[in-house]
Order: structure tokens, then C-alpha cells, then sequence
């Protein structure tokens, strides 16, 4: 067995990954019996066919991890609980249960993209030169982020894996590959930051209609650097990102927000945009593509799970979570009253309101509604309540878009040391303008070029405060502040570590009401917890996500070990 196509498409097999113990698996996690598949010998990817239906080839195999990035996320933190009608499998994987197989817990799929990917980057011939350019230099680059960006899923959910880089064909080479020693999350990073850097300024490959498919480098060895506790080089890549001479980024103005002063008695007005998951503005930087029926490929089960449909009778499997409204709501939603001079804040009461999801924050509202529909047939085979989330009504599954990179920008910046820049991104938005009003000199002079932008498209005039995507006009907001000590500090140095996990926590909550549902909560609070090697951080939190403590739980997830899935 040495090459898996059919007719210049690539599905190479899974590369088997399980424990030593575990070798009568390895067969079954190479699928080396696929119908799709037949075998040749040598066969050099060098041909434009070659190249590009591989590509679509490994796309088509990442469809199978799509849902599970964000289930996996997402199911495991504290702003989703699960309904009676979830799935068993979905249950256990809330409850960190896996005494039984779970179809959520099938290693072999990430190894079966990792495999692809590392069968196109042994056989792609990106010496080849035409007009003197290398043309598969493109397709390659590519290719070496989809491996990168499967692997930190992997290593995310598994804690620890055998770091597999070269093609596994036969059934010999894929037990050396399950004997290699497990590999660490950081482990991982340095590995693929090492490797992508090269390719950094790569243009992404120019397929038809596909711009969304392909993974946004720098903003990838940007999340890399953030888990490897590279703080400085994540601040960098990020901004380096987003400011791009070529095509910069500047935080979107999609917003949700009352109408006036005067209105809060009645339904917001929202010009939140709630498709911005299907790649359908600038907010989607890339995405999985999903298939409309199985007969294509994968269908995304995300609709079905969080919303009701005709195909599962209107029972939703997931919803959001007590924890979820409780921090939506302790928000502070404000207006800058202008009418008065020098300007004031108006405070949105959280009372008299037609929607309790009104209060505090507007993101919620935005992206949840939960509808009754009152008396009905108690035989009926249909649920009577109907639940919306916005961020699923599109068949595709978001990998990057633009807000949640400011805000890991944000992270990356305040960790590095500058908490008053990490502040700029959630109150003002940053901007040259802004970095001089709201950074004092000192931390401007010390972070340089990791708060540097273009100031013909970054200004004041657009400049948007993440926070006030949801709580309204957050640079008027008094209650939204950079914390400070009661007392002068010795040092000045004494002060920014004491801002620094303040900040840390406002980013994360912020990252809870802009990202819910999207499959990152479950990883942010583990980032810190291992950052800060406070395992509470992220126990505490998901015991508590109805409302009350699972001591159980709790107990449970204090040990780190059950933060992972197991191996099979």
C-alpha cells in the first residue's frame, strides 16, 4: 500500500493514533479497505489537477472534524447545558463522561486530514517554475496551514499526541507512529510556528469561489503563539494580520443596540449582523463549507442541534445555559447623552423590559429567541417551544472571522504587557487616534509596532470598542474601566501586573458574549487555567453553568487529566 487516489483525488486513509496497547486498532484506523481508494506507486502531485483536487481532496476529509471543533468547544463550557432531547452522546460529552464509546471521540478523523495533508506536502512538487513562478507554491502553503490548524484542534482536545509528519501507508509504519511519544500542547505549537513561518506571505491558492476555504496564516500562527505562551510574537502576528497594506482589517461595525433613550421599552433595534458565520460579509475570514445533503458529503449537524427544525421536530439538543443570560445580563448597557454639556451616560435599566434578554447586553438578543407556541396536541410528535440561534442557520462552520481575532489580539497584547492597549481594543477600539488618547507614552514607546496601524483606515471616526458591539456606547461607559489598584503601587511595573489577569478576565468574558455558541469557550477558560496553573478557573466556572454547583463535577475537573478525551 504506498498512494491512495482516485483519478487525482486525494483521500488518503486515517493514520492510526491509539495508545501501544491498542494495536489491533491500527487497521480499522487506516481504513485501508475504502472502496474510493487505488493504490500507485511514486505518484508526484505535479500536475495543476494534481494539486488542486487534492486540495479538495483534504477539505472534503476536514468536513468530518467541522462540527465536533465546535461541539467539543462549546458542549464543555459553561454557556450551553444540554436539553432532555440531546443526544446520549452529547450528554456524556457535557458531563466529561466517557466510560462509553462517543462518536464525538474518534481520533481517527483528525488523523485522516493530518495524513492527506502530509501525503500532499511529501509528493507536491513545488520546485516546479513557470514564468518564474513556483505554481504550486501557493496550494502547498495552504496545505501546511490545514495540518497546523487540524493538529491544534487535536492536541486541544486530546492534551497530548504523537506528532505525526510524514505519510503513514502501511500498517508497520502507522504502529512506529502510535509508539512516538505523546506531544504536548506547546510542544505542538513550537512545531507548526516553525513550520508556517516560512510561509507566512503566501498568497492563498486562487480556486474559484473558494477564497473562504483556505486558513488566514498569520492569524493561525497567531493563535499558535498564544498557546505556546509566545505572547509577544502572537501581539505581532496578529497585528501584522490585521493590518495588512494589502488588505487590512478593521473591526466590524455590525453592532445591536436600542434605538434611543427613550425606547427601552420597546424591542431593541438590532443591526447586529447574525449571518456573519455563513462567510456572507468581511466578519467570516474562512470557514469549513458544508455539504446541503449527505449524499455530497457531510452535512453539519450544528442546525439540528441548536435549533429546532421540521428535521428533528422542533427539539433542540443544546441551549444556552444559566451562566450564559447571568453574565449577558450583569452588563452595563449605555448611552452617550449628548444633549447635556459636558456629554453624560445614560444607563439602560434592567427592569421593565419586554425581553429579559434585553438586559445588559444585546448580543444575546440578537442571536437567541425562544418562542412558546402555547397550548398543543399532547400527543403531538413536535416540540411546542421553538428556539433560534442565528449563529446555525447557515450550513457552513466558521473556523476564523474578524472580532474574535481582535480579541485574542487583545489577549496576546495584555499578557505581553501592555494592559492598557488589550483595554483600547474592548473600550475604544484601536486605532493611532486612540493609542495616543488612551496609552500613556510609556507603554506606547515599549510596544512599538504590535499597536501600530495604518492611520488612512484605522481613525476615530470608525474606530469600535468590541464591547460596544453588544453594551452600547462603551467609551462612555464609567463602569467599564482599566481597573486600578485603591493604593499607589511601588512601581509602575507592580501596577501592569496587577492590571494584567483583570484585564485577562474581562477579555475572556467579552470573548463569552461575542464567541458563545461558536466553540471557543471550553478552550479560552482552559488557556488561562493552564496559564495561570489554577485549575478552579476552569472547573469553577462549568460546574456551576446551571445555576447551582456540580460538586461532582467540580471534583472531576480539578484534576486535569479529565480534560481530555481519551485516546482510544
Amino acid at each position: 500500500m504506498i498512494t491512495k487516489s482516485i483519478k487525482h483525488f486525494l483521500i488518503a486513509g486515517s493514520v492510526c493514533c491509539g495508545c501501544a496497547a491498542a494495536l489491533t486498532s491500527c487497521s480499522s484506523m487506516l481504513e485501508t479497505d475504502s472502496e474510493l481508494v487505488e493504490y500507485e506507486k511514486d505518484n508526484t502531485l505535479n500536475h495543476p489537477t494534481d494539486t488542486v483536487y487534492s486540495v479538495l481532496g483534504i477539505i472534503n476529509t476536514m468536513q468530518r472534524i467541522a462540527d465536533r471543533t465546535v461541539l467539543l468547544g462549546e458542549m464543555r463550557g459553561d454557556l450551553v447545558t444540554t436539553t432532555n432531547e440531546a443526544s446520549a452522546d452529547l450528554k456524556r460529552l457535557a458531563a466529561f463522561d466517557f466510560s462509553q464509546a462517543n462518536k464525538y471521540n474518534k481520533v481517527s478523523d483528525y488523523y485522516a486530514v493530518i495524513n492527506n495533508c502530509n501525503y500532499f506536502l511529501a509528493h507536491a512538487d513545488t520546485a516546479m517554475v513557470r514564468h518564474e513562478h513556483k505554481i504550486f507554491l501557493t496550494e502547498y502553503a495552504a496545505v501546511k496551514a490545514f495540518r497546523a490548524w487540524t493538529y491544534l484542534q487535536l492536541v486541544l482536545a486530546y492534551g497530548s499526541v504523537p506528532l505525526v509528519t510524514q505519510p503513514v501507508m502501511t500498517e508497520q509504519q502507522a504502529r512506529e507512529a502510535m509508539l512516538q511519544p505523546r506531544q504536548d500542547i506547546k510542544t505542538v505549537c513550537d512545531y507548526f510556528i516553525a513550520d508556517l513561518t516560512p510561509y507566512a506571505y503566501t498568497d492563498e491558492p486562487n480556486f474559484s469561489g473558494g477564497a473562504y476555504s483556505f486558513l488566514p496564516m498569520r492569524a493561525l500562527l497567531g493563535d499558535l503563539c498564544l498557546w505556546a505562551e509566545r505572547y509577544t510574537e502572537a501581539a505581532r502576528w496578529y497585528n501584522d494580520f490585521l493590518n495588512d497594506k494589502k488588505k487590512p482589517i478593521p473591526m466590524q461595525q455590525n453592532i445591536a443596540k436600542w434605538q434611543s433613550a427613550s425606547s427601552f421599552n420597546v424591542r431593541p433595534y438590532t443591526g447586529y449582523s447574525s449571518a456573519f458565520l455563513g462567510g456572507t460579509n468581511d466578519e467570516a475570514l474562512s470557514f469549513i463549507a458544508m455539504e446541503l445533503i449527505v449524499f455530497n458529503g457531510t452535512v453539519s449537524e450544528l442546525p439540528n442541534i441548536f435549533n429546532s427544525t421540521s428535521e428533528n421536530n422542533y427539539f433542540f439538543q443544546a441551549t444556552p445555559s444559566k451562566t450564559m443570560f447571568q453574565l449577558s445580563a450583569s452588563q452595563d448597557y449605555c448611552i452617550e447623552n449628548k444633549s447635556v454639556t459636558p456629554a453624560d451616560t445614560i444607563y439602560v435599566p434592567k427592569v421593565g423590559l419586554l425581553n429579559d434578554n434585553c438586559r445588559g447586553d444585546l448580543r444575546l438578543f440578537a442571536n437567541y429567541a425562544l418562542t412558546s407556541l402555547g397550548q398543543q396536541d399532547p400527543y403531538s410528535e413536535n416540540s411546542s417551544q421553538r428556539q433560534t440561534i442565528n449563529k446555525y442557520l447557515t450550513k457552513n462552520v466558521t473556523t476564523y472571522r474578524s472580532t474574535m481575532v481582535y480579541l485574542r489580539y487583545a489577549e496576546a497584547l495584555n499578557r505581553a504587557g501592555y494592559p492598557q492597549s488589550a483595554m483600547c481594543i474592548l473600550k475604544y477600539g484601536l486605532c493611532p487616534d486612540n493609542v495616543k488618547l488612551y496609552v500613556d507614552t510609556v507603554e506606547q514607546k515599549k510596544a512599538g509596532g504590535l499597536i501600530d496601524f495604518d492611520f488612512n483606515v484605522f481613525t476615530s471616526a470608525t474606530a469600535l470598542g468590541v464591547h460596544s458591539r453588544g453594551s452600547g456606547d462603551s467609551f462612555a461607559n464609567k463602569r467599564y474601566v482599566l481597573p486600578q489598584p485603591d493604593t499607589q503601587l511601588a512601581t509602575r511595573q507592580d501596577t501592569v501586573d496587577y492590571q494584567i489577569p483583570l484585564v485577562e478576565d474581562m477579555i475572556i468574558d467579552e470573548m463569552a458574549l461575542e464567541g458563545a455558541f461558536e466553540g471557543n469557550r471550553y478552550y479560552d477558560l482552559m488557556r488561562v487555567a493552564l496559564r495561570r496553573g489554577d485549575n478552579a478557573y476552569l472547573a469553577d466556572p462549568i460546574s456551576k453553568r446551571n445555576g447551582e454547583v456540580d460538586a461532582a463535577l467540580r471534583s472531576k475537573l480539578m484534576d486535569k487529566a479529565n480534560w481530555y478525551l481519551p485516546l482510544p
